[in-house]
C-alpha cells in the first residue's frame, strides 16, 4: 500500500511537472510540498538531470521550494537574452528547479578544436553577468561531442571544450567556487534524436547551493 501511494505521487509530479505553462514557481511549490529530496531525486532521473543538486540531507518545504523557483525563473529569463543560448528548465537530483544552457559547439568552437570563437565570446561575456548576479547558485559544465573519432578523442576533447568554457567565465569574473563540475562526455552519452552537430555541445546547469536551500528553508531567500 505504502509501495502504491508513493508510486500515484511520483506519477502525479510527473504528470503536473509536464503540464504546459507551468513556471519553476509553481513547479518548484508542488515539488516542496510533495516529495523531497526522495521524489526528486525520481523525477530528476526521469528527467535526466541527476548529475546536478547540491548534497542535502532534509526534504525541502513548499516555501521554500516556490522561493528556489522564483529565484529560477529570473535567470531564466536572463539566460534568454543571451545570444545563440537555448534555455529551458529542468529538475535537479533534489526535485528543485533548475536552468539548463546549451551552446552548440558550432558557435562555441571550430571542428576538433577547444579554442573559443569570437563570437562565443561574446555570448559567455553575457551569460557571465548571469551567474554574477546569482551567486547563490551553483554551476556544472559539461562538454558532449559527436561519434567522430575513438571514445578516448572524443571525452578528451568534450572535456578541453568543458574546461575552455570555465576557464573564460572565470576570466569574466565568474567565482570559481561557484562552477561546482566541470566534466567532459563522451559518445556513450550520444542523443540519437540530436545530429552529429546537435551533439557538439557545452551544457550548462545553474541550479540551487546548499546555501541556497538552507536560505529557502528558513524563508530568507529573496
Amino acid at each position: 500500500m505504502k509501495k502504491m501511494k508513493v508510486m500515484s505521487l511520483f506519477m502525479s509530479a510527473l504528470l503536473i511537472l509536464g503540464s504546459c505553462g507551468m513556471n519553476n514557481t509553481a513547479k518548484g511549490g508542488l515539488i516542496g510540498a510533495g516529495a523531497g529530496a526522495a521524489l526528486g531525486a525520481l523525477v530528476g532521473k526521469m528527467a535526466g538531470n541527476t548529475a546536478v543538486g547540491a548534497a542535502v540531507g532534509t526534504a525541502v518545504g513548499a516555501g521554500a521550494g516556490v522561493l528556489i523557483g522564483k529565484k529560477m525563473d529570473k535567470a531564466k529569463a536572463a539566460a534568454e537574452q543571451v545570444a545563440a543560448a537555448q534555455v529551458e528548465s529542468v529538475t535537479d537530483n533534489n526535485g528543485l528547479q533548475a536552468v539548463k544552457v546549451t551552446f552548440d559547439s558550432g558557435i562555441l568552437f571550430d571542428l576538433n578544436s577547444s579554442t573559443l570563437k569570437s563570437a562565443a565570446r561574446n555570448s559567455l561575456s553575457q551569460f557571465s553577468n548571469v551567474l554574477k548576479n546569482n551567486t547563490d547558485m551553483d554551476v556544472a559544465i559539461f562538454g558532449h561531442t559527436d561519434k567522430t573519432g575513438s571514445l578516448e578523442v572524443n571525452q578528451r576533447i568534450s572535456m578541453q571544450r568543458a574546461q575552455a568554457v570555465q576557464t573564460y567565465l572565470k576570466s569574466l569574473g565568474v567565482a570559481g567556487d561557484q562552477i561546482v563540475t566541470v566534466e567532459g562526455r563522451d559518445y556513450q552519452e550520444y542523443d540519437e534524436a540530436k545530429t552529429a552537430a546537435e551533439n557538439r555541445r557545452v551544457e550548462i546547469y545553474l541550479y540551487a547551493s546548499a546555501e541556497m536551500i538552507e536560505a529557502a528553508n528558513n524563508g530568507t531567500l529573496k
